[in-house]
């Protein structure tokens, strides 16, 4: 028997469709022989333990049979726990448990818990995306995902807590239509909370020649060097940069929101809605502040597109790190190459750097 369902693998900030195909032989063995092909890593091939516990723990019985998990393409490689719900789905699927035989109306992604419970994933918001430009209207996913997704349009986003949520949802579905409300939500509303900061421009008192710098800067998107003894404000005024930035237009935010949310740094509301200001420290590798990865994961520099990069103690960074800035300050892009594949990732952001004048810090004081 074979039974087919849909999920997606995320590659730098794009999504690639993934057909999850599951056969099983219907002979009975004395153990049950779970295979996965397809190029998948460490956390897919483990994905075997999760479904079936989840299968279990949920009320379903599974007998020991010769079971095959094909993720295609089978040239890509795919990593990642976010295969668990559609394997789970397609193995039920396979077993006669759901009323609906084709489900290619339904993309569906989502790590499983033993209890058969359904956690969150990185990387939601490429996966809306993809489901909206292959023409899939209905998305399956976890709850705490669920408004990450909703800010993309023309795609019906339904939250699920549990495997046997999930059950009830397809079985529910008359013609490819969910019996369901999808889950919405409003983007206007959330980038109408852009100009709540955590600090303010406004609450700097005195320093104005550095106050006048840093406003052309900001009017201009220039880069900016701040050199001072410690404790003249240098770090104060850097993190309040960003309250004098334009806005976010809802581009940008998509924008942004894809890069934060394939990193899995993304915040509860679904869609970033200040620029960012993302501050390594000195210790950091030239993979951190770039990126990379066996499949590339973006770094510092991506996470800060559309937002400011700071570099507080600029001489302490060392001489590789900041030789690798060279490309992305330039091109506003990073290109990552490796064997297996080369991904690009925008970078376009303002620099703004913080350095004492001298070693000991009070040159002229």
């Amino acid at each position: 028997m074979l039974f087919k369902t849909l999920s997606a693998a995320v590659y730098g900030i794009d999504a690639n469709l993934i057909e999850v195909e599951v056969d099983y032989s219907g002979v009975v063995s004395n153990e049950e022989h779970f295979h996965t092909v397809g190029l998948p890593d460490a956390a897919v091939r483990e994905s075997r333990d999760r479904v079936r516990a989840a299968i279990k723990n949920s009320g379903y019985l599974i007998p020991p049979t010769f079971i095959t998990i094909n993720l295609a393409p089978a040239d890509l490689k795919k990593e990642g726990s976010g295969f668990d719900l559609p394997i789970a789905v397609g193995i039920l699927g396979a077993y006669g448990a759901l009323r609906n035989d084709d489900l290619g109306k339904f993309m569906m992604l989502g790590e499983l818990g033993l209890d058969g419970s359904v956690r969150p994933i990185p990387g939601v918001l490429p996966v809306a995306i993809l489901a909206r430009e292959k023409a899939i209207p209905n998305l399956i996913l976890p709850a705490a995902n669920a408004a990450e997704a909703a800010v993309v349009e023309g795609v019906n986003v339904y939250p699920v807590t549990t495997l046997l949520d999930v059950l009830d949802l397809l079985n529910s579905a008359v013609m490819g239509v969910i019996q369901r409300e999808p889950f919405r939500i409003a983007t206007g509303e959330i980038l109408g909370r852009l100009e709540q900061f955590s600090v303010d421009f406004c609450d700097v008192r005195g320093q104005q020649t550095a106050k006048r710098a840093l406003e052309v800067a900001a009017a201009g998107s220039h880069n900016i060097l701040m050199i001072g003894p410690p404790g003249s404000g240098k770090t104060m005024l850097a993190k309040r940069l960003p309250s004098i930035l334009a806005p976010l237009t809802f581009q940008e935010a998509l924008e942004t929101t894809r890069i934060h949310s394939v990193a899995g740094v993304l915040n509860g509301d679904g869609l970033v809605t200040q620029r960012p200001f993302r501050s390594p420290h000195h210790t950091i590798s030239d993979a951190g502040l770039i990126g990379g990865g066996i499949v590339p994961r973006p770094g510092e520099v991506s996470l800060a597109h559309n937002g400011l990069l700071f570099l507080d103690e600029l001489p302490e960074f060392p001489r590789n790190v900041l030789e690798v800035m060279r490309q992305p300050l330039e091109d506003h892009t990073v290109t990552i190459a490796r064997a297996s594949m080369s991904l690009s990732f925008p970078a376009r952001f303002m620099l703004a750097a913080a350095m004492n004048p001298c070693p000991c810090g009070y040159l002229y004081c």
